[in-house]
């Protein structure tokens, strides 16, 4: 392995002040609006998309700023640390990341330039199936050869922002599971027109749920999608995903950084002028420790972040780092989310305060991308050599 250097402090500086300026023209207001009618926060996805942030990870050939996935996790970090709700955007940044590397020039020359200016949205990312879950080899959405197109048969759950993409990765199963070697082979992965496809053997059902994350569940039916459209070689898809799911788990482990953050300053706010019994909350070691137990934690996270983010940046195999930054940065959050509607007691549930929206946000990153249950066994298993459980 390569020497590989993790940097410390406030690093990409010039970028956190233009994502805070950006954040402030959509404060706690909006969000509230957003959440209360359960709407896709069209105009701060247009001035992220605006400013280039979203195209932080696109080569500048392509239009590009050709940053760093930890400058891309620093901007997703401070508009989470700023009150703001990334995950509305934040699939456009590491989906792209198989058609970057395993797209065809071609390919990347007709898309990526139009991802990067915004012309098109790539935000939705079909792979979770209603009946196999995170059991991801098993899924059943098949895509059959017929003459230049496969023709998609299948469902698919928990797709986010496909009513707002243009376009979505799907991973569908070319070969069945019982004729290959591997069950990991047999996988493929299409890059489908969501205009074109709608009404086409497309449908999209919205999903209510918990938190306003704009989820679908979709139902193909005899969709044809033209073979110009596979990514990669054909029944090699599930490698094709991975450098993708690798940086979604960093990227979104800075989000949940950007979660604690919040939540530490809003409840230290909080407590220091909170006055109940004559004295400040915060001065009672009972609201004072909790939250400066999930400083530390934080803190500890972030570390995990910046070395998975590194490693990824070198080209180094990065993912147990990855899985341990979500696992690790995930509780951070829910942690220090807790603590805070812990500090702000009643008020915490009042959505003026925005406590108990942003801790509903919060709690997700415990079982998306990846739940903690699954990162554990992971790591019990290929790491610590112990029986596999699943």
């Amino acid at each position: 392995m390569q020497e590989v250097t993790v940097g410390l402090g406030e690093d990409y500086a010039d970028i956190r002040d233009s994502v805070r300026r950006i954040c402030a023209d959509f404060p706690n207001e909006y969000w509230r609006d957003i959440d209360k009618r359960e709407a896709y926060p069209t105009e701060f996805v247009q001035a992220m998309t605006d400013s280039g942030f979203l195209a932080a990870l696109i080569p500048e050939e392509y239009g590009g700023a050709g940053l760093p996935i930890r400058a891309a996790g620093v901007i997703l970090q401070e508009c989470h640390a700023n009150g703001c709700y990334a995950a509305a955007a934040h699939a456009q940044m590491y989906t792209m990341g198989t058609l970057l590397r395993h797209g065809s020039p071609e390919q990347k020359a007709k898309y990526l330039p139009k991802i990067a200016s915004g012309e098109l949205r790539l935000q939705a990312f079909g792979v979770t199936e209603p009946t196999t879950g995170t059991d991801t080899t098993k899924l059943k959405t098949r895509a059959v050869r017929d003459g230049d197109h496969y023709v998609v048969n299948g469902q698919k759950v928990w797709t986010s922002r496909a009513e707002h993409s243009d376009l979505m990765l799907l991973l569908v199963r070319t070969t069945p599971v019982e004729e290959v070697q591997k069950k990991t082979d047999g996988l493929s992965v299409l890059l489908v027109d969501m205009q074109q496809a709608k009404g086409n053997g497309l449908e999209i059902r919205k999903l209510d749920a918990m938190i306003n994350h704009n989820t679908t569940e979709l139902f193909f039916d005899d969709l044809r999608v033209p073979v110009e459209n596979l990514i990669g070689p054909e029944g090699k898809g599930f490698r094709c995903i991975l450098d993708g799911m690798n940086a979604e788990r960093i990227l979104v482990s800075h989000e949940s950084i950007g979660d604690a953050d919040w939540f530490i300053r809003t409840a230290s706010q909080y407590a220091t002028e909170r006055v109940v019994f004559d004295r400040p909350i915060g001065q009672n070691q009972g609201i004072q420790f909790p939250i400066a137990r999930a400083y530390a934690e934080m803190q500890a996270a972030d570390m995990m972040v910046r070395k998975a983010a590194a490693l990824f940046e070198a080209g180094e195999p990065c993912g147990e780092d990855a899985n341990i930054a979500k696992l690790l940065a995930s509780e951070a959050a829910w942690n220090a989310a807790e603590a805070c509607m812990q500090t702000h007691g009643g008020f915490g549930y009042a959505r003026e305060y925005d406590v108990e929206r942003r801790w509903r946000e919060a709690r997700v990153q415990r079982i998306a991308p990846i739940s903690t249950n699954l990162v554990l066994a992971y790591r019990g298993q290929h790491v610590l050599g112990m029986p596999r459980s699943y």
